[in-house]
């Protein structure tokens, strides 16, 4: 069964970073697509990062391009998310996800961790 599995979530304060983590189990992720979205309250979730695991190649949102990097540890099956210079606009729960290519179709979902980013 496969299981995504986020941590690293926090309150930071403008400006700040922090380093998101989605723990990957449940089968070779090679022919996978991973990615990171969010939801703030009140607003629909919003697609955030992709990386494609074979390649490394990635794919990043306008909002978040130059500040946020999603990178993939093969050792560790972990997907990272680092969040620079963060704005109090990026506060929102963050999802990892995962879709098996060539698939458009997001099957796999985490549970969600909490940014608050404060002004």
């Amino acid at each position: 069964q496969v299981q995504l599995v986020e941590s690293g979530g926090g309150l930071v304060q403008a400006g700040g970073s922090l380093r998101l983590s989605c723990a990957v189990s449940g089968r070779t992720f090679s022919s996978y697509a991973m990615a990171w979205f969010r939801q703030a309250p009140g607003k629909e979730r919003e697609f955030v990062a992709t990386i494609y695991w074979s390649s490394g190649n990635t794919v990043y949102a306008g909002s978040v391009k130059g500040r946020f990097t999603i990178s993939r540890d093969n050792a560790k099956n972990t997907v990272y998310l680092q969040m620079n210079s963060l704005k109090p606009e990026d506060t929102a729960v963050y999802y990892c996800s995962a879709r098996q290519l060539p698939s458009t179709r997001y099957d796999y979902w985490g549970q969600g961790t909490q940014v608050t980013v404060s002004s």
